[in-house]
């Protein structure tokens, strides 16, 4: 169960904004490492990679880096399933190289953005590991993803799925975990379980990631992104409904968070969805 909110402080600081949000006026350039540039010629783009080209990226006008993940992940979604936040990827380098890079970015007078995918997490992160290990009251990450009994077909007396979401990338957005006899919600691939927004412990976690960036020097992020759905399409099984959960206004104020290590200016805020919508937010 959802510990109790009164219990937890998971409200963000309160700040005062600046008056000038720079990032309403920056040109934003968008790196995907693993393609960028090569430093080791192991085939793979990496951090020192992109240092060797923050010149050229100065004098095409940049004014912020925006890293797509660079976490520890076991890349089931290109990066896009975190099995450690607080750590790189050892393919593209160490955190030292992410201090050299930042120094270099910053020397230039330009600035880091890191993407945030905290949506979900990878099904290889600790918190899922131990979330499904069981579903007992006593199991305190249990309530950290979307656990749902199945529902029993009346006719078959065979289990199904809790409802009928599909996922971003098709098929049924629920899968199954036999050991506690629940399905775990998905909206992308199976192996990105999608976190509690509800449980104030799991708000927590994702803010003290942000400060453990910020502390580091990190100037902003990138916010990634139980009814039947209608039915949209005669022909599936499954329905895909972004509007039940994608964008909405209320539980989207929880994931975009004013933060930074001196509480006295706003990090950078980008909101961008799987469907190519973007906007700043104030």
């Amino acid at each position: 169960m959802s510990p109790n909110a009164s219990s937890l402080d998971s409200s963000p600081p309160s700040i005062t904004p600046p008056s000038k949000a720079w990032w309403k006026s920056c040109t934003v350039y968008q790196i995907y490492p693993i393609s960028f540039f090569d430093s080791n010629g192991d085939g793979i783009g990496d951090l020192n990679g992109i240092h060797a080209k923050l010149d050229y990226l100065k004098d095409l006008g940049v004014d912020v880096v925006w890293l797509s993940p660079i976490y520890r992940s076991p890349l089931a979604d290109m990066g896009y399933d975190i099995s450690d936040y607080r750590d790189i990827d050892p393919r593209y380098g160490t955190l030292e190289d992410w201090d050299r890079l930042l120094q270099g970015v910053h020397e230039r007078g330009m600035k880091l953005v890191m993407d945030l995918v905290v949506n979900h997490s990878s099904d290889e992160h600790e918190w899922f590991i131990q979330s499904k290990s069981s579903k007992e009251k006593n199991n305190p990450k249990r309530d950290w993803y979307i656990w749902r009994p199945p529902k029993i077909d009346p006719d078959t007396g065979k289990r199904k799925p809790p409802n009928n979401w599909r996922s971003v990338f098709h098929g049924s957005a629920w899968d199954y975990d036999e050991k506690t006899d629940e399905y775990y919600l998905h909206l992308y691939v199976s192996k990105q379980p999608d976190l509690n927004w509800e449980n104030p412990e799991v708000r927590k976690a994702v803010w003290d990631i942000m400060f453990f960036w910020i502390e580091r020097g990190c100037d902003g992020f990138r916010v990634d992104g139980l009814p039947d759905a209608p039915i949209i399409d005669l022909d599936a099984e499954y329905q895909l409904d972004p509007a039940l959960w994608a964008n909405g206004q209320g539980d989207f104020s929880r994931l975009i968070l004013w933060a930074h290590k001196d509480f006295s200016e706003p990090l950078c805020r980008l909101r961008t969805d799987e469907g190519g919508n973007i906007s700043a937010q104030e």
